[in-house]
């Protein structure tokens, strides 16, 4: 094609590419030939105005219209346009030639617009009642999407035996009559119509996946680390699945029950109350009694649109942590670049987790309080100060102490974490350090509803600066074990000759470099779970935490005196080590190239193309008229980068766009295509000129960018 040829792809499905500038057909044919198999229908508009709608199996849209804006040649090289040319149709390319073979223009005046609103493969949610997502479900959308690859964040297991007789049909009925009960089961984001982010589509109808393995079929461990790392299709219903293995021969058991469930919808005192209408329904053979749940997830995402978050704005104002603050715990391994997760446990005993309980009441504060008095220890002893340091972590909240009738038996992802912050000064007492922890923690109670990314922009810190990088997880007894001597439910089981074991949790990565949970396990004892993201944090420096965490909660008992200061627990964990100085290339990251001019304006990712000069977009940069942020990546080019420089953007729900030079469409169109596979409308994508001819490809992509972006 020529300088004067841009496209600009509407990432929709399927995906409509538009061109504009005179069109040359020997150039389009050439580049249709370097898609086999694609054959787009064409629509004339103008001599200079063309929309080519390409198959839905055959997505190109990228790809073909870097090739398209690539070309070069004088404008009108390929035969006449013009109607009256005799001219016979290549289905194989989807372009005329005529007589004597040369690729032309067909007259397509008369074509029809091809349908967009049934594409084979993607979810359908017409028959499904939409609601705006919560802002916490929108946070875990936009850190699934940047997400490292073969890695699952938020997606959580328990597992136990089953001893006793267990039907495969019944059991799958049974989790088919909850799910036409309980509206989370039948959950999932829907593509958003408007920039403000994706909906939650309630279907009518979804049944939870239950696949049962015969003994010795499968590694029981292997098969419970892939079925946490496959993922869950955000825009599907079925945030849940079981696994049923059979751990020896017979009908009587035992049998591993695997529930994987993901938090976009699913918490970890949703998988109990899920569970107890599972077997009643399973033990009745029949489903459990009453209809659909009220309040439901339904419910839950009404009330919190309805919300006035000026008293939360104002609280969290006050409350957030300061910058500066302590966020990681030592890390004398350094900074490593080791992809995946890791994962270390440590335990108190029985005797030991009563004696911290019985200290703790003692005070005046709960076991949980002891956690993170330990937690914040930690985290001044990797301030490095001597003196007093602020330090912040994340602190896991039920959500469901909000003023909703019934949200105390609601499932649906009302866990949340919040930012809990405190100033830790040696020379205080330790008694005073727990009973302000307490006090900050009964403070968030009244807005344990607020996301810590509605936390983050009230604080008006940077987009990059986190509030915290670990967060702690205290579960609550009741949330784990089978029913309890003297629940009618147990007593049903009994009748069966079915016994069940207290579940283990596998907790899941929650997106943060450390998250720590702890539990009762069935002796009584305290168990404590840290999952390290190993790109941020080592895997020793995050055994070293977790074991010096469990050192101070089997200590705290001994500090009897009311006056102890703190500084008597920070000797406990020693000297601190000196960090290592570990050397990396520096990561892809977003560079400003024009900030925008108003609040709101939107956000234009300008992506480079290969091996294009650094800079490239700078002439553009200057005379580009509209009010938007402009944006390129550094480094390294690639989709993790891109969503990571348009991830404030999203969360702030502001308009995107792409701009690239030909070379660049490809990747800005896969980026797209993830953002609106995330439930965000998916950004328009313009390409014109090459990086080769900045002043004239610089002018045209302005253009272009001004119409698709808006220039106002």
């Amino acid at each position: 094609m020529t300088g004067s040829m841009t496209v600009v792809i509407s990432s929709g499905m399927p995906p409509a590419l538009e061109l504009r500038g005179p069109l040359d057909p020997a150039a389009l044919a050439r580049a249709l030939a370097e898609l086999p198999g694609c054959t787009p229908t064409l629509r004339r508009h103008t001599a200079t105005h063309h929309t080519l709608y390409l198959s839905p199996r055959h997505l190109p849209a990228g790809a073909l219209g870097d090739l398209l804006t690539a070309f070069t040649g004088p404008p009108g090289s390929g035969a006449s346009t013009d109607a009256s040319t005799d001219v016979s149709t290549d289905v194989s390319t989807g372009v005329s030639t005529d007589a004597a073979g040369t690729p032309v223009l067909a007259p397509l005046s008369c074509a029809e617009e091809p349908s967009v609103s049934s594409v084979q493969g993607e979810p359908h949610h017409s028959a499904a009642a939409l609601f705006p997502a919560s802002p916490r479900q929108r946070e875990i959308l936009l850190d699934l999407m940047t997400a490292a690859p073969g890695t699952a964040p938020y997606v959580e297991q328990q597992h136990w035996r089953w001893y006793g007789p267990l039907d495969t049909r019944r059991y799958q009925a049974a989790w088919a009559s909850v799910a036409d009960r309980e509206a989370v089961l039948r959950g999932s984001f829907a593509r958003a119509d408007a920039p403000d982010g994706p909906r939650v589509a309630v279907h009518p109808k979804a049944t939870p996946r239950v696949v049962r393995h015969p003994c010795g079929s499968v590694d029981r461990q292997a098969l419970l680390g892939s079925e946490r790392l496959t993922a869950f299709d955000p825009l599907r219903p079925g945030p849940l699945r079981v696994l049923l293995i059979d751990e020896q021969p017979g009908t009587m058991g035992p049998v591993r029950v695997v529930v994987t469930y993901h938090h976009a919808f699913i918490d970890g005192p949703s998988v109990r109350l899920l569970l107890r209408a599972v077997h009643r329904a399973y033990l009745a053979d029949g489903p459990p009694p009453g209809g659909q749940r009220r309040p439901d997830l339904r419910d839950h995402l009404d009330w919190l649109d309805r919300q006035d978050t000026a008293p939360a704005r104002e609280f969290w104002t006050r409350a957030a942590p300061p910058a500066g603050a302590a966020i990681l715990p030592p890390r004398p391994s350094g900074t490593p670049s080791r992809p995946g997760h890791g994962r270390t446990g440590q335990r108190l005993t029985p005797h030991e987790a009563v004696r911290l309980r019985h200290w703790a009441g003692d005070i005046g504060v709960t076991e949980c309080t002891a956690l993170h008095a330990a937690w914040a220890l930690l985290l001044h002893r990797a301030s490095g100060r001597t003196g007093p340091a602020p330090v912040a972590f994340g602190m896991t909240v039920s959500g469901r102490g909000i003023l909703l009738d019934g949200a105390a038996l609601l499932p649906g992802p009302l866990r949340n974490p919040l930012p809990l912050s405190t100033e830790v000064d040696p020379a205080m007492p330790l008694a005073r350090l727990l009973t302000e922890l307490g006090e900050r923690a009964m403070d968030m109670a009244a807005y344990e509803w607020v996301s810590e990314g509605q936390v983050h922009a009230w604080s008006g810190r940077p987009a990059e600066d986190r509030l915290t990088g670990t967060v702690i997880s205290f579960e609550p007894p009741a949330s784990l074990g089978p029913p309890a001597t003297g629940d009618p439910l147990r007593n049903e089981f009994d009748a069966q000759d079915i016994r069940l074991t207290p579940p283990e949790t596998v907790p899941a990565d929650t997106g943060v470099p450390l998250s720590l949970t702890a539990h009762h396990d069935a002796e009584g004892g305290l168990a404590l779970t840290a999952v390290n993201d190993r790109t941020r944090l080592a895997d020793p420096d995050a055994a070293t935490a977790l074991a010096q965490t469990a050192l101070l909660l089997r200590e705290f008992p001994r500090f009897i005196a009311a006056g102890t200061p703190v500084a008597e627990a920070l000797a406990l964990l020693g000297p601190a080590a000196p960090a290592r100085t570990h050397h990396h290339r520096p990561a892809p990251g977003p560079t400003v190239l024009r900030p925008a001019t108003r609040p709101g304006a939107g956000t234009v990712l300008l992506v480079p193309p290969p091996d294009a000069p650094a800079g490239c977009y700078d002439e553009l940069a200057r005379i580009y008229p509209g009010p938007q942020t402009l944006l390129t990546v550094n480094g390294a080019v690639d989709a993790a980068g891109c969503l990571a420089a348009l991830r404030p953007a999203l969360a702030a729900a502001e308009p995107v766009t792409f701009g690239c030079y030909s070379g660049g469409g490809a990747l800005a169109y896969e980026v797209a295509q993830q953002i609106a596979g995330h439930g965000w409308l998916p950004p328009p994508v313009a390409i014109a000129g090459t990086a080769a001819a900045a002043e004239a490809g610089a002018a045209a992509l302005s253009r272009t960018l001004a119409e698709v972006a808006g220039a106002g």
